[in-house]
């Protein structure tokens, strides 16, 4: 008896070459919306990442934001799949604040805040009663502060919570500074106007300032290296796996030192421990 026909022999290996097609196909393909404010962000996620995930099956939507609390308000509803602007320490208040619960999967690179000045080429030239901005936000106005303690300009009262601290905790202002708070995003504009303004790293770059441009740079440490922000219990997920994945890959971190404008950015703990 004849088992097998040529047409059975035909649909048994149209059947093989389906199951192997089947079997090459990524596991995880979903469309993915990540959310951004303006800067290098974007920029890096698209070069370095976004091809990574795309080998994988994944369809990368990017949605942009104008306002620091907007992408988290959004992770949180579920509008997008997860947010890439902030750095722990914000991502920790605004949780507190505004009752999220999103937490962070992946350090990436950030550009550090700044001092920076359109009226004066150095920090000695800057007079005294000269008006400095900062970040109205308790987290960034507590980077800021710490800046200009560095230099010698202010100092803050000893045990300031960082997640509340604003102009109003500085005890000593020898150099009789004007402090300024206002949105973070309008740190650039201002440098028309005052004398120096403290901007943070991916505004300053949004604003096309270079990083060299900056008279004082902050000493980054890690609780300000910006995150990758997903909804908690979405930490463990194929999409958020494959993302830390990416940032940590030798690949990814080979590019991102190979590009010049990148320089002097604060890099991730893992980098360079493949």
């Amino acid at each position: 008896m004849r088992l097998f026909t040529p047409t059975l022999r035909r649909l048994a290996a149209l059947g093989s070459i389906l199951l192997s097609l089947a079997a090459a196909a990524p596991a995880h393909a979903a469309d993915l919306r990540i959310g951004f404010m303006p800067g290098p962000y974007r920029d890096a996620f698209a070069q370095g990442i976004a091809p990574q995930l795309e080998k994988k099956g994944y369809t990368i939507r990017y949605v942009e934001f104008s306002q620091g609390v907007q992408p988290n308000d959004a992770v949180q509803r579920g509008a997008i799949d997860a947010n890439i602007f902030q750095h722990s320490l914000y991502l920790q208040a605004t949780n507190q604040r505004q009752g999220f619960d999103l937490v962070p999967v992946v350090q990436v690179p950030t550009p550090p805040m700044g001092l920076y000045s359109k009226r004066h080429k150095t920090l000695a030239a800057v007079p005294d009663g000269a008006t400095v901005t900062l970040p109205s936000d308790p987290v960034n106005a507590a980077r800021a502060l710490n800046i200009l303690a560095q230099v010698g300009w202010v100092q803050v009262k000893p045990g300031t919570d960082p997640l509340a601290v604003s102009e109003r905790d500085v005890v000593a202002n020898p150099k009789r500074l004007k402090l300024v708070p206002l949105e973070a995003a309008q740190a650039p504009r201002s440098l028309d106007d005052a004398d120096i303004a403290a901007i943070q790293g991916n505004f300053a770059v949004a604003y096309g300032l270079r990083l060299t441009d900056s008279l004082r740079l902050e000493d980054m440490t890690a609780p300000y290296v910006n995150v990758v922000a997903v909804k908690r219990g979405q930490e463990e997920e194929p999409f958020a796996r494959d993302i830390a994945a990416a940032y940590r890959s030798a690949g990814f971190q080979q590019f991102f030192k190979a590009q010049p404008v990148w320089a002097g950015y604060r890099l991730p703990d893992y980098f360079g421990k493949q």
